[in-house]
């Protein structure tokens, strides 16, 4: 238990380090919460600052969901003394990737270091899914990219996206199933409430549609 806690902790801190604020201090103190929708995440990184800021914004923030999979979860506690040996328990070890993903993702939206106003957790989610299981992370780009041409939404996208991970999981037959399907079910409420103001817009008809996305339904009224 103190394995599991010490590793989603330092996976919290380390995903409370937003890309855009990151990227935005090093280049003059610009700061992408006080421009465009307000959101801290690549999407507007790249309508308000253009591809060369959005590029190392969604790196960032995709490098924390790997390195919280890959790097934070596997080390080895009892090397450092942050443990003793035989101290962890077996139990937990599948659960430390997917739960070190989550919290990498839970410290994007609500960043201790930033007065807890974050993104909405898409990019870091695609990091975490690439270090918890490729198929998890094909099935999210495909069910993304379909909805993303179809309708133009990119919220949308992200929620059909992130509500077909746990479908993957188990029609996929990922190991550790149990975690990952755990994960998946979560992870899908949680993008769903993070874009909750994307699904009043487009209930109101005012959500903007990405026109290089969006290949069916051009020319008609959003």
């Amino acid at each position: 238990m103190t394995e599991l806690l010490l590793k989603t902790l330092a996976s919290y801190l380390l995903g409370a380090v937003i890309g855009s604020l990151v990227v935005g201090r090093l280049r003059g103190g610009v700061d992408i919460r006080t421009l465009g929708s307000g959101n801290p995440g690549g999407t507007n990184a790249l309508r308000t600052q253009g591809k060369a800021f959005a590029f190392w914004v969604v790196l960032i923030d995709v490098g924390k969901g790997i390195l919280a999979t890959r790097v934070i979860a596997p080390l080895s506690l009892q090397s450092i003394g942050l443990v003793e040996a035989g101290a962890a328990e077996n139990i937990w070890h599948e659960w430390l990737p997917a739960a070190c993903g989550f919290a990498a993702i839970i410290g994007h939206v609500y960043p201790v270091w930033h007065g807890f106003r974050g993104g909405k957790g898409v990019a870091t989610l695609v990091g975490v899914l690439i270090g918890l299981n490729w198929i998890l992370l094909l099935v999210f780009a495909v069910a993304w990219l379909l909805v993303a041409v179809r309708f133009g939404y990119v919220g949308l996208a992200s929620m059909v996206a992130a509500a077909a991970v746990p479908i993957g999981a188990l029609a996929g037959h990922t190991e550790p199933q149990t975690s990952l399907v755990t994960f998946g079910v979560v992870i899908a409420f949680l993008i769903a409430y993070t874009h909750r103001e994307n699904i009043v817009r487009m209930r109101a008809g005012t959500e903007p549609r990405s026109q290089r996305l969006w290949l069916f339904g051009r020319g008609r009224t959003p």
